[in-house]
């Protein structure tokens, strides 16, 4: 009697049609969920420092703006003074304050004068250092950067006393010879005097961010343009500054924060002159209103708009720059 069953397939083990367990695909799904959340589980932390050291702080300066203290009688006993809704009364305030508008007409001019020779000096010593022949390129690498690992309160404070007339060697050499002293904390000076102490502590970074750029040029690209005839100028001039425009621009954006940001400096010099006030830079304004007037409200309304100015003429800035490189890469 010949046997009904079905062979099995050769080779085959066990049943043609065995399923997975229902413990193996329990796993399975586990394990896929998990390579799911990985990356949510590592942004965890940085996203609870954002929180809290960062985004926290901005909501509250936000709703400080937005309140005010208003004072009952003399201001004395424990319910005379309670926070009241303000609305936009402070920002008001902030923006028809003649004092505030003076430091920043004082902070812009500030700047015509730092970013452009700050970023024309950072590319001149780039461009000289990834020449052909350059002797003691890592110490004049490091010379330049070194201001920028000094504290900028530290480098004010140098500075200072090497504007002081009493103390600082440079007028004791332009007493010997006979030549004027001119006093660079006070009037106009003090622009040129605030603006050296900035170039000479910011230089480095930019030519190192100027300089790694450089660096990632192609060799075929300069020894194309030598084989056609290029001096070294004109591969300066027309290779690598245009190669380097992105470099360029971030620290142009950089440069412009570091500018509008202006605290350290004339705050370090204030007592060393009479020339620079409290509210000589509108940050100074915010500190002075903050601790000194104990107006923590119109503080907080007048930094929101130094932060909103800032971003939007950084974004500002950068959206006209990349507009003008896609023009230029449609060419």
């Amino acid at each position: 009697m010949k046997s009904t069953a079905r062979r099995r397939p050769y080779g085959v083990e066990g049943a043609p049609h065995a399923r997975p367990s229902r413990t193996t695909t329990t796993r399975a799904t586990t394990t896929r969920a998990r390579a799911r959340s990985a990356p949510y589980l590592f942004l965890i932390p940085a996203t609870v420092l954002f929180a809290l050291f960062f985004a926290l702080p901005i909501g509250y300066a936000v709703w400080l703006s937005f309140r005010k203290v208003k004072v009952s009688g003399l201001g004395l006993g424990s319910g005379a003074r309670t926070e009241v809704w303000a609305g936009l009364e402070n920002y008001t305030d902030a923006l028809s304050d003649s004092e505030l508008l003076h430091g920043a007409l004082r902070v812009l001019g500030y700047g015509c004068i730092v970013v452009p020779v700050m970023l024309g000096l950072a590319l001149l010593f780039a461009l000289m250092l990834d020449a052909e022949r350059v002797r003691l390129a890592p110490f004049t690498r490091l010379a330049i950067f070194l201001p920028y690992a000094i504290p900028g309160v530290v480098a004010a404070l140098l500075w200072g006393f090497l504007y002081l007339p009493d103390v600082s060697p440079f007028y004791f050499v332009l007493d010997r010879l006979g030549l004027p002293q001119p006093d660079l904390l006070d009037g106009g000076p003090l622009y040129l005097a605030l603006s050296n102490i900035a170039v000479w502590g910011g230089t480095g970074f930019n030519m190192i961010v100027i300089y790694t750029s450089l660096q990632a040029i192609p060799a075929e690209v300069h020894e194309a343009a030598k084989l056609d005839g290029a001096t070294p100028v004109q591969i300066a001039l027309r290779i690598k500054i245009p190669m380097v425009a992105p470099s360029l621009v971030l620290t142009f954006f950089f440069s412009i924060i570091a500018t509008l940001q202006m605290f350290n400096e004339p705050t370090t010099l204030k007592p060393l002159t009479n020339s620079v006030s409290t509210t000589w830079s509108p940050l100074m304004k915010v500190y002075r209103d903050a601790f000194g007037e104990n107006d923590i409200h119109g503080a907080a309304a007048q930094a929101v708009i130094i932060a909103f100015a800032t971003l939007l003429l950084s974004f500002g800035f950068l959206r006209a720059a990349n507009r003008r490189q896609k023009q230029e890469t449609a060419r």
